[in-house]
């Protein structure tokens, strides 16, 4: 991930971020003198597909840095994972890393929530490819999270640069309905967009602006010619949505204009439900832009439970002490952290 190594905000390192009663336990424990040395492990509540996990690592890196005998196994972004599997174990001592457990809890319950999201699209699309759209539901802080995860989960794009830039990709996109309106028509706009993108950026053209969906397409269509990559469909609600029936439209009157090179995007309050009805009504959808549905998934439990302490098996009630046998996690290197604080 992008974020691998880069400093956590002074907001989460500070601990401003955290449950107030973590600072508040730190706060007895040190006047007490109690700072044991214990073994974490943080389990998910649902079968999901992990994300965050590079951001939560990289997290706790930074902060057990000074930790000499600090041992973190953790499992990768992507990683499929069900319901109670341990997904990451923290040893160290207690009060080098309790404050964060709420900012580790939270990059991993939203972005897997996102992540997960998101590859229920990308089956039900399956083997369409599916892009994230969703960075206009979020706060802007986070629209790169949003994206990378989305990514994760299976995307093959995302419409930010930054959400991209986390993935080591280039950002995805169109064309904004603005652009056509300003221009006043959509072959004009389709003109100015090829004109002033790089050679490099596929010229893909919004056709359901301001006349039939259908017609511009051809219009577009002759205008570009083979420099046409496809088109998108995003006809709002109030004009009927995107059916499969225009699809097939769309699809069949380029075809029969010689245009069969042109692909055909659809958008617009897609889900999975959505795409599994454009595939079983046999609609000729190329890909699919999927945006609130993966932006507004519900973040998925995580759950952090100490299980040792001073290397003695522990447990609250209903959770069994001692470590849980988790073969698929993988020890984390802590060199890259300790070299960059060494230069830092």
């Amino acid at each position: 991930m992008g974020l691998q190594r880069i400093r956590p905000s002074h907001e989460i390192l500070s601990g401003a971020t955290a449950d107030v009663y973590f600072a508040r336990a730190n706060s007895i424990l040190d006047r007490e003198g109690l700072d044991p040395v214990v073994t974490m492990e943080v389990f998910c509540r649902r079968d999901a597909v992990l994300c965050g996990m590079g951001e939560a690592t990289n997290l706790l890196g930074h902060v057990l840095v000074d930790e000499p005998g600090a041992v973190i196994e953790a499992l990768e972004d992507g990683d499929r994972v069900s319901a109670k599997e341990v997904v990451l174990r923290i040893r160290a001592r207690y009060r080098a890393f309790a404050l964060y457990e709420t900012a580790i809890l939270g990059m991993l319950s939203q972005s897997t929530g996102w992540a997960t999201a998101a590859r229920e699209c990308v089956d039900a699309a399956s083997p369409h490819p599916v892009i994230s759209f969703g960075a206009r539901h979020v706060h802007p802080d986070i629209t790169d999270v949003l994206d990378y995860a989305a990514i994760v989960g299976g995307c093959v794009g995302a419409s930010t640069p930054a959400g991209a830039r986390l993935a080591n990709l280039n950002p995805t996109g169109t064309m904004p309905h603005s652009l056509v309106l300003i221009f006043g028509d959509t072959v004009r706009a389709a003109e100015a967009f090829d004109r002033d993108m790089p050679p490099d950026v596929p010229r893909i053209v919004l056709v359901d602006t301001f006349k039939d969906e259908a017609e511009e397409a051809l219009r577009v269509a002759r205008a570009l010619g083979d420099k046409l990559y496809g088109i998108r469909l995003d006809t709002p609600s109030e004009r009927g949505r995107v059916t499969a029936a225009l699809v097939t439209e769309v699809r069949a009157r380029l075809d029969q204009a010689g245009f069969d090179h042109v692909t055909i995007t659809i958008s617009g309050g897609l889900n999975p439900e959505r795409i599994r009805y454009f595939l079983d009504e046999g609609a000729p959808v190329d890909s699919f832009a999927v945006g609130s549905y993966i932006s507004g998934a519900t973040p998925i439990d995580f759950t952090g439970d100490i299980k040792e302490i001073d290397g003695s098996p522990i447990a609250k009630r209903g959770r069994i002490p001692g470590r849980t046998d988790s073969p698929r996690l993988q020890a984390m290197d802590l060199s890259p952290w300790r070299e960059a604080a060494r230069e830092g």
